[in-house]
């Protein structure tokens, strides 16, 4: 990253109350030196489900989630990344495009379980439900080798991410949402569908993009994944050319109009609430 955009980006997080860098996603064929992955696996496929001769019992031994894991580079200003064989747990494999199809044992696992071998999370009703889910939000396959997170600051001029994914609370959040609006004149700008943490972190936004469709994802509802989130945090996901005109017209925007400085206190004291210097 430039300097002047370094510092335009210093001085946006400022205004939105010193919050924390966004992270960048990617696609590399080039698999990270460092970072935050999960141990190597291999990916099962429906074929094998179909003649039972998946191991699911180490599937779950091996267990990681994706926001775990980004987690773990957030606090350390470091890189998370995921592959075909470091893939942490099916649904991530599945939502960042390494698995072309969804097991049966995960569309239980979300909806209903199966009674007396697996307990079901039950974020939907049924099976049915869960399998229109996934034929819906059809993941786009993964474009190369390894999908990788990594703070903004840490982009060289010669790279770009595909999306910029913020973390915040709902004060500096209205920033954002507002702001999504205001550059693009959309006024569903920011969409909030269902889905995992990585879902709506990557595929939602993805989604929208191949439809030729500029949308912000406001994500971070799923239970499981909040865990690895701040209390009160959630994400909020925009594809770099609209993270550009954000970036590009914040000043033009509410955000240097006085209303603003309400808001501005209240994520003074929430700020001061969290003890985050």
């Amino acid at each position: 990253m430039n300097e002047d955009k370094g510092k335009n980006l210093q001085q946006f997080l400022e205004v939105l109350g010193r919050l924390e860098e966004p992270m960048g996603m990617y696609y590399t064929d080039l698999r990270p030196s460092e970072g935050f992955a999960p141990k190597p696996g291999r990916l099962p496929t429906v074929e094998e489900e179909a003649r039972n001769e998946v191991d699911f019992a180490s599937l779950a031994g091996n267990f990681s989630c994706v926001i775990g894991k980004i987690w773990l580079a957030r606090k350390k200003r470091s890189i998370a990344w995921f592959g075909r064989e470091h893939f942490g747990c099916l649904g991530g494999a599945y939502f960042l495009g390494f698995m072309p199809e969804q097991l049966e044992f995960n569309v239980h696992y979300v909806s209903t379980g199966i009674p007396g071998v697996l307990e079901g999370e039950r974020y939907l009703s049924s099976p049915s439900v869960t399998r229109q889910f996934y034929t819906g939000i059809a993941p786009r396959p993964a474009p190369k080798d390894f999908c990788v997170f990594k703070p903004l600051s840490q982009f060289s001029d010669q790279e770009a991410p595909e999306l910029v994914i913020f973390f915040a609370r709902p004060e500096v959040l209205s920033g954002l949402h507002q702001l999504a609006t205001f550059v693009t004149g959309d006024f569903h700008a920011v969409q909030s569908p269902f889905g995992s943490g990585c879902a709506n972190m990557v595929t939602w936004p993805l989604k929208y993009l191949a439809e030729g469709k500029l949308k912000a994802v406001l994500g971070g509802w799923d239970p499981s994944d909040r865990p690895f989130m701040k209390t009160d945090e959630l994400t909020f996901t925009v594809p770099f050319a609209l993270y550009g005109m954000m970036l590009d017209r914040w000043r033009d925007s509410f955000l240097t109009a006085s209303a603003w400085q309400n808001s501005a206190k209240k994520i003074a004291r929430s700020r001061e609430a969290w003890n985050e210097k």
